[in-house]
């Protein structure tokens, strides 16, 4: 848990919130703070399984997976290959778009150039192509006459995406079931205090949406997480257009580390099916390996 990345104050709570239902779960629990001595540390602990609560960049994009494997102790959530396919959003929506899978048309773009003019027509979203949690994301208006400023922490490398209208849906995945629907409403966006923040969105599950779309999130999140080669809990995530029915229904990612928080959505659709949070977290234990 932990970590270097943008969103280790959240992975400390994922690690923290999780450590205490597998101890609930009578399992003997160590929480490692992944710093540079990560590996002498797990050699001094030698544990039997990692459970993997690592958020954004080394946690879930295939490195951490990669000494893991190194090591050979079983981890849970998606291997190398598979983690980091799907940290990289362009190349996720490269491996969606070619299952047949609806995506958002997105372009990467060197930093500058995005800031010097307006890479497609407003409006539209710059975001890190390898960030999660909504870290360092612009939407750029229909009316904005300029390019957007974007500050010195975004990459020299970003995507520059369509922005895609309509509500927020997300599906979780677990094994081979996928959960539920959940629509997120906030007052704006989801963005990463809306995620966090207590009352910062309002989650109605099941989503009280048309069939043909709750059948349709449940069939892409999971072919998603088999398409990028997952493992364990993924989350997909949606925009729907109502106007546009099946055709405004749109995947905007793919996330192998989903957030366990308490306002967290894969624990409360587990939750909604009857799972328990120590039994989620259990789930996940059981099912970890190596070669993944």
């Amino acid at each position: 848990m932990g970590g270097p990345s943008a969103e280790r104050e959240v992975s400390l709570s994922t690690g923290h919130e999780c450590a205490e239902a597998l101890r609930g779960e009578g399992f003997e629990v160590v929480e490692l703070d992944a710093g540079a001595d990560i590996v002498a540390r797990l050699g001094e602990i030698q544990p039997d399984v990692c459970f993997n609560a690592l958020h954004g960049r080394w946690g879930e994009d295939g490195c951490v997976q990669g000494i893991l494997e190194w090591l050979r102790i079983p981890y849970t959530h998606s291997g190398v290959l598979a983690s980091a396919l799907a940290m990289d959003k362009e190349r996720t929506k490269a491996a969606l778009r070619a299952a047949g899978l609806p995506v958002a048309h997105s372009v990467i773009a060197d930093k500058s150039e995005v800031q010097a003019r307006h890479i497609m027509q407003p409006p539209y979203v710059v975001k890190p192509n390898n960030e999660g949690s909504s870290v360092g994301i612009y939407i750029v208006q229909k009316s904005a006459n300029q390019p957007p400023f974007l500050n010195e922490e975004m990459p020299e490398r970003v995507m520059v995406e369509s922005y895609v209208a309509g509500r927020e849906l997300t599906t979780a995945v677990i094994g081979d079931m996928a959960l539920t629907v959940t629509d997120i409403i906030t007052d704006s966006w989801y963005d990463y205090h809306a995620k966090y923040d207590a009352g910062g969105s309002r989650h109605v599950l099941p989503a009280d949406i048309p069939q043909e779309i709750f059948d349709a999130c449940l069939s892409y999140a999971k072919r998603a997480h088999n398409v990028l080669g997952c493992r364990g809990l993924t989350r997909t995530d949606y925009r729907w257009d109502e106007e546009k029915g099946l055709d405004g229904l749109i995947i905007l990612e793919t996330n192998t580390q989903p957030g366990m928080t308490p306002t967290s959505l894969a624990p409360e659709q587990a939750e909604h099916m009857g799972i328990s949070f120590g039994q989620l977290c259990r789930l996940l234990v059981e099912d970890a390996s190596c070669n993944r």
